[in-house]
Parts: structure tokens; sequence; C-alpha cells
């Protein structure tokens, strides 16, 4: 029993280094996003999109965390991988942290569905998959209305 819980346990901290991995992708993104805009649409893309998947990569860090800690496994670190080339444009990079972003809510939607999280009996776990999932909640809209003013 002890062997099933553990290795239920490794397969909850790898899925949430999977949806840490898709908004380390997204956070890259909007980063290559902004050095390609002007002042002004630097600081609304920073207020309305990076600031939200900052915070949720760095509750989905300290969530992983945690949670190896707690449980005795494997810690990971995470490096945002290279945003891709600088040709994409402003709106390419966006469309691609929008991407990368509904990635990491479908695998964190999916975990919470299967009941793992209250299997392994992890209050703060099942707190910090809510809270990502909370702060990346609005960004496709968010990506989206940004993108349609882009330019104006």
């Amino acid at each position: 029993m002890a062997y099933a819980t553990q290795e239920a346990r490794q397969d909850l901290l790898d899925a949430l280094a999977e949806a840490t991995e898709h908004i380390g992708a997204a956070l890259a993104a909007l980063g290559a996003a902004y050095e390609q805009l002007d002042e002004q649409s630097g600081d609304r893309l920073e207020e309305e999109l990076f600031r939200p998947v900052q915070l949720a990569y760095g509750r989905a860090r300290r969530t992983h965390t945690g949670f190896a800690e707690r449980h005795g496994l494997p810690e990971r670190s995470f490096e945002p991988p290279a945003p891709g080339h600088p040709s994409q444009g402003v709106k390419g990079f966006i469309e691609s942290a929008l991407e990368s972003a509904a990635a990491a809510d479908l695998e964190l939607s999916t975990l919470q569905d299967s009941m793992r999280p209250v299997e392994v009996g992890d209050p703060e776990l099942r707190a910090g998959l809510a809270d990502v999932r909370e702060q990346l909640s609005g960004l496709r809209s968010q990506g989206r209305r940004f993108v349609s003013l882009f330019g104006r």
C-alpha cells in the first residue's frame, strides 16, 4: 500500500511539473512579446497578461517544491524554455503563451478531476492547484482582447 501511495504521489508531482513547464513557456513567450512593445503597450501586457502568469508560475513552483518536501520526493528546478524566434512577433508570442497556459490549465483540471489530490490527502497541494488555476482563469480572454487592441 505504501508503495502505491508513494507512486501516486510521484505521478501527481510529475503532472504538476508538466503544468509548471507549460506555465514557464507562457512566461517566456510573454517576456519576448514585451521586448517588442513600446512602453505603453508593454505596461498593459505586463499588467493584463505577464503578472497573472508570473504569479501562477511562482505558485506552481512553490506547490511542487512543498509537496515534494512534505512527501520525501525529489524536487525539480524549472528553467523557462527559449521563447522562440523574434520573427513570431508580438501576436505570435502572445498566441504561444495562451496555448501554453491553456495546456497547463488542462493538465491541472485533469489532475483535480482525477481526485488524486484528495486521495493523497494533501490540502496544501489542493489549495496550490486551485490558486494556480485561478491566476490562469481569465488569461485567454485577456490575451485575445490585448491582441485585438494591439496597434490601435
